[in-house]
């Protein structure tokens, strides 16, 4: 009998690995290899209009064929399916910082008048894939004082 039990369980154990094989168009199953993987995207919202009338900018973001996530160096490059993380910049600084939070984009204390914040996709050796400007305006807000 414990053959046929572990002849069973074995069959059993294999079904969830078959039925990765054909996802049938859905997104790519992150413990799978993907040959010809479609190429990395980016889309960017505009900040949400609530917080940035009280001087905070909340930044949306969404990534396709690529996952967000804090791994860096060559040796990552092999990943299937693709990771990757956001340089961001503000207002054209000489700097930016990298963000694997796969979260929003929160920035408080901007000045009140227009402002840029480039995003852009990177490989984890820092190559940028891609890249979207979002242009906004911060608003005087009332008492001078911005919400944080």
């Amino acid at each position: 009998m414990r053959p046929l039990s572990i002849l069973i369980l074995a069959a059993t154990l294999s079904l969830p690995v078959f039925a990765q094989a054909d996802t049938g168009g859905a997104r790519p199953i992150a413990v799978v290899a993907i040959e010809n993987e479609a190429a990395p995207s980016l889309t960017v919202d505009q900040p949400l209009p609530g917080p940035l009338a009280k001087g905070q900018v909340f930044i949306g973001y969404r990534t396709e064929n690529i996952r967000i996530v804090p791994v860096y160096g060559k040796g990552a490059l092999d990943v299937s399916p693709r990771i990757g993380h956001l340089h961001v910049t503000v207002d054209g600084a000489p700097w930016h910082w990298a963000d694997a939070s796969n979260e929003p984009i929160i920035l408080v204390g901007l000045a009140p008048r227009p402002h840029k914040v480039l995003l852009e996709l990177a490989d984890p050796t820092h190559k940028v894939i891609a890249s979207k400007t979002v242009e906004f305006v911060v608003p005087a807000v009332a008492g001078g004082q911005h919400g944080h």
